[in-house]
């Protein structure tokens, strides 16, 4: 009997696969997960036990540093929201939305445009980059880009998210023609269509982990992690330094005298379009009674 600590790299039908010492061993779950209501996911590190016959079970999870919903993901480095320049045009509240959970879970959001060899997008960057969020442009044409965000992945791990069309599988088919993902997002490796990821995955990257992508759109988050009304202003880096400015403690940052936040908008220190995202976040979730709010939340 051997104990062994170890990331969870797939979970399928009540499997996991845990890559401990240089080996993949394929564990159940103790019932004790099942009891106290806790259920591994991929990036979970854990505690197993391998018997002298070669089977293995998990005896616990360690704890995490962050968690997804759906796609079930713990302890992401960094979340790569992917937009292209053009073709489809990209949703700046999407990006925020997105960018904004990855700030309150503790995950370093990137924002990568595609199709930069398409449209310039300078002014897109500006905006993040100017809100102290990472930004890059990206081409596949473009041995530079590759070789930047090959770097972001090293040592990390690494989730993609993007909507069909902003050419997700194409960036990642020029970082890893090992993956062998179609344009249309359906994986000949993994048999799986757009629609039909039924679990989740890491794939070693040299030193890094990167999620199985098919499947994961930005819809998958913003259905499924809600951030709280008074939270909100937090996950927006760019505000932080003026949030206790304000004239009256109850500040929504959204329409009062005496706003430091409105104030910072107006003198062009934040971007409209960032403020515009808040105000149509705050918007969605003002009126939603707490209990709810921790209802989906826990959902």
């Amino acid at each position: 009997m051997e104990k062994l600590t170890g990331l969870i790299v797939k979970a399928i039908s009540g499997f996991y696969y845990i890559e401990a010492a240089d080996v993949l061993y394929e564990c159940k779950a103790r019932g004790v997960f099942r009891k106290k209501g806790i259920t591994p996911a991929v990036g979970d590190r854990a505690e197993i036990t391998v018997l002298d016959d070669g089977t293995a079970a998990v005896d616990a999870i360690l704890p995490r540093k962050n968690s997804l919903v759906r796609p079930p993901l713990a302890n992401l480095d960094r979340l790569f929201i992917v937009a292209s320049v053009s073709e489809p045009s990209p949703s700046t509240l999407i990006i925020d939305k997105i960018s904004a959970v990855a700030v309150e879970k503790g995950i370093e959001p990137v924002i990568v445009f595609t199709k930069s060899d398409l449209a310039d997008c300078d002014e897109l960057l500006s905006i993040y980059r100017s809100a102290g969020i990472r930004a890059m442009s990206y081409s596949i044409h473009s041995h530079q880009d590759k070789q930047e965000l090959t770097a972001l992945l090293e040592g990390k791990i690494s989730a993609f998210t993007g909507n069909t069309g902003v050419g997700k599988s194409s960036l990642l088919n020029s970082l890893f023609p090992e993956l062998e993902i179609e344009t249309a997002e359906i994986s000949k490796k993994l048999g799986r269509g757009r629609h039909t990821t039924r679990h989740s995955e890491l794939y070693k990257v040299g030193r890094g982990y990167v999620a199985d992508t098919p499947g994961f759109s930005t819809v998958d988050i913003e259905r499924y992690e809600v951030i709280m009304g008074d939270e909100i202003a937090y996950c927006f880096p760019e505000f932080r330094e003026y949030l206790t400015q304000c004239r009256f403690s109850t500040c929504t940052h959204t329409c009062e005298k005496g706003c430091a936040v409105l104030d910072a908008v107006s003198a062009g220190k934040i971007p409209v379009s960032r403020h515009n995202s808040y105000k149509a976040m705050y918007d969605e979730v003002k009126n939603i009674p707490a209990w709810e709010m921790k209802k989906r939340q826990s959902n």
